[in-house]
């Protein structure tokens, strides 16, 4: 008789204690009757949060684990810390569920998305339909980006945007379970073997473009990423990172973007990805004066992103770390 697969949720907090806690106790709704444990990380939030979620924990009795991660390497690397912790028992999970702090999923969700990746071998990733508190679908499913979706969606005109229509980042959300190339990391599913060979998140990236560079390595080492529309998620978005808020485009966003796009296309094609962004902004913003129309990106974002990106043009490209690193040399048989 074949074990029940073991399943190790994560959710990462950063100074949204009682948001967490609501959402992990919708997640252990949606862990009943699966061989599941729910790990939350306190990503140094220094407020108090892993005091406070400890306690609250504690006095629900709940079977959660709350683990500090000492530093707060971003996203990325805080949930790289509850995926080196592995279960309880110190065996490693079959399943890594990461779920936003601030995302609350259906009793049924965890569940239809082991489901699909028992069943569907040639997937690696499984990510559920997302939609706001009021009901309202959330775009999470991507193509990847490439130099002329830079242009696509820095243009925002019709003519190019049904020109490069194949190019286009974002995709109408799905009506149904389809493959896609990459997915929002609201609500995630991941074979642990799979990261075994790929590495866990690049912890290079603080925050933005971890998932797609994820999902990236998944389909090189020939996983697919499916979209559930069966397995739905309520999420807020953006409590912890405040990008509803931004009067400037943050440091962390442009370096994770030149990032993704050197170790994607090397450097040579960063800087395409760039010079298209910038065309396209210009045209933008031609049109912005001429018809009139609002802004559309945070002040200087044009001002920003190419000095950022002049900067770094500079610089020698990070290394890989050492967790990756080892995954894509074990993938490629040198070890």
């Amino acid at each position: 008789m074949t074990a029940a697969p073991r399943i190790l949720v994560v959710s990462l907090n950063f100074r949204t204690p009682g948001m967490t806690l609501r959402s992990a106790a919708s997640a252990l709704r949606a862990m009943e009757g699966l061989n599941a444990e729910l790990v939350i990380v306190d990503n140094d939030s220094g407020d108090g949060s892993f005091e406070t979620m400890q306690a609250d924990v504690a006095a629900q009795g709940w079977p959660v684990r709350v683990i500090a991660s000492g530093h707060n390497g971003g996203f990325g690397a805080g949930n790289n810390v509850a995926i080196r912790a592995g279960m309880s028992d110190g065996r490693a999970p079959d399943y890594v569920y990461i779920l936003n702090s601030d995302a609350f999923p259906r009793p049924d969700a965890l569940r239809l998305l082991v489901d699909h990746l028992e069943t569907h071998p040639q997937a690696g990733i499984a990510g559920s339909y997302i939609e706001g508190e009021d009901g309202v679908p959330h775009v999470t499913a991507f193509r990847f980006p490439s130099v002329w979706s830079e242009l696509e969606g820095a243009a925002r005109f019709g003519p190019i945007s049904r020109l490069l229509a194949r190019h286009r980042v974002p995709l109408e959300i799905p009506e149904t379970t389809q493959r896609v190339d990459w997915l929002a990391g609201a609500s995630m599913l991941m074979r642990h073997e799979m990261l075994e060979r790929i590495g866990l998140f690049d912890e290079t990236f603080f925050l933005y473009f971890e998932e797609t560079d994820l999902c990236r390595r998944a389909a090189a080492a020939g996983y697919e990423t499916h979209y559930l529309r069966d397995s739905v998620v309520a999420h807020i978005g953006s409590v912890s990172t405040g990008m509803k808020t931004w009067s400037r485009i943050p440091g962390f966003w442009l370096d994770s973007r030149w990032h993704y796009f050197s170790k994607a296309y090397g450097k040579g094609g960063a800087v395409l990805a760039t010079l298209a962004h910038v065309t396209g902004g210009g045209l933008w913003r031609l049109r912005r004066l001429v018809q009139n129309k609002p802004p559309a990106d945070p002040p200087r974002f044009l001002r920003d992103m190419i000095a950022h990106d002049m900067h770094a043009m500079l610089r020698p490209l990070p290394g890989k770390p050492q967790a990756v690193r080892a995954a894509t040399r074990r993938a490629a048989g040198k070890v």
